[in-house]
């Protein structure tokens, strides 16, 4: 039953274009491993700055689709939660912008909280302060953490990626753990 179903999800499976095609023509560089759920695209902006953006592998499976004829073919994608760290690699001072993707064409993100940190103590700390709610700020505010993510490399190709490789990463680990569960009930 196992093998069968490898087989099939082998068949299945093909890269999506767009992942390839980003890498290749990117300043980015894709950090990732086999067995870990977190992905990170990354690169140095010059001088001692650093910009991170990292996120997880999510799940094709969307339960309100559930009974419903079609494997979601063409279904909406949901929304990837992402991270976008821009620090200093001398100090460890930075920002976090905590952000999701959304479907559309003209601003394929939207960002939730912007977490300022001195260190990287405080920037790993689980009780430090998350900054407020970005929709709270002033617009000006807004519109300049707006313009400084798009000077890091934070645009629609990047959304278009993340939401891509989420889906890529869930569909490889799959069969990852489908071999992996074959070989050890057969061992």
């Amino acid at each position: 039953t196992l093998q069968a179903e490898i087989k099939h999800e082998e068949e299945q499976y093909e890269q999506a274009k767009e992942i390839k095609a980003f890498l290749k023509k990117s300043d980015f560089k894709l950090v990732e491993k086999d067995g870990d759920v977190n992905m990170m695209l990354e690169k140095s902006l010059g001088g001692d700055r650093l910009v991170r953006i990292e996120w997880q592998l999510t799940s094709p499976f969307d339960p309100s689709m559930e009974g419903e004829e079609g494997e979601g073919e063409a279904m909406d994608q949901e929304a990837t939660d992402f991270c976008v760290t821009v620090e200093s690699t001398s100090s460890g001072a930075g920002v976090s912008f905590f952000c999701s993707t959304q479907t559309g064409e003209d601003h394929r993100y939207v960002i939730g909280n912007l977490k300022c940190f001195a260190n990287a103590e405080e920037k790993d700390s689980i009780s430090s302060y998350n900054g407020p709610e970005f929709e709270d700020l002033d617009d000006k505010v807004q519109e300049s953490f707006d313009e400084y993510l798009a000077e890091v490399g934070m645009n629609n190709e990047v959304c278009d990626f993340i939401d891509a490789s989420a889906l890529d990463k869930e569909q490889r680990e799959y069969l990852r753990w489908l071999k992996q569960s074959k070989a050890f009930l057969e061992s």
